[in-house]
């Protein structure tokens, strides 16, 4: 869900800012409220086989609203959506090479799980974690593709309901010389709704009738 063309109404809102850039193999993901611990102090899981990083649980909500650089109205939907759940999706996985799971996170409207924000943070060797990407659009929404950072942003007309954008910007990113640069862009046109009621669209016969011709 990287604006392209026409934008939607309200963009203003947000500014759009890539610190930095990272790459790796496709992480786990652990979705729901955060946790409490600490922002630096994590709890290292069990060593994975292989060469996979080791994930390390981080209480994002925490390590959110202690970054300067993520913008006020990001920061101000940052409350439990119902209950502890807040409106934030988080994966876990290699993209820049650490010894430790970088950490990717959405950030989404509790209204209608918009994405409005997407970072991503590097672990440092004391524990702590750094920001080195950030994008904050309406409709933005990051994964982690076998080592890639995958940043999708729909693409809406001022008439576009959310529902139904007019298409999307799909952005690539890798890890190189300590930030991300792009890879790859695709853009994507979407067809328009069919409204059922148009008066342009032919008339629906009765079973055994043949339709008749429209003239010129």
């Amino acid at each position: 869900m990287a604006a392209s063309g026409t934008a939607l109404a309200g963009l203003a809102a947000f500014g759009l800012f890539c610190v930095g850039c990272a790459t790796g193999g496709t992480g786990t993901r652990d979705e729901g409220p955060a946790g409490s611990q600490p922002v630096a102090q994590v709890s290292p899981r069990s060593t994975p086989s292989g060469t996979a990083p080791a994930v390390r649980r981080v209480d994002v909500v925490r390590l959110l609203k202690a970054d300067p650089k993520v913008g006020k109205e990001v920061r101000d939907v940052l409350e439990p959506c119902a209950g502890e759940a807040y409106p934030v999706d988080t994966s876990y996985g290699s993209m820049t090479g650490g010894r430790s799971a970088d950490v990717l996170v959405n950030v989404m409207s509790c209204a209608d799980a918009v994405g409005i924000g997407t970072y991503v943070y590097r672990a440092r060797e004391d524990g702590s974690y750094e920001n080195v990407f950030m994008v904050e659009v309406p409709a933005v929404y990051g994964t982690i593709d076998r080592g890639d950072l995958v940043v999708t942003t729909q693409v809406y007309r001022a008439e576009d309901p959310v529902t139904n954008p007019s298409g999307s910007e799909v952005v690539t990113y890798r890890w190189t010389d300590e930030r991300f640069t792009e890879h790859d862009r695709v853009h994507n046109d979407f067809s328009p709704p069919v409204d059922e009621t148009d008066g342009d669209l032919p008339l629906q016969s009765e079973p055994g009738e043949r339709p008749e011709p429209s003239g010129n």
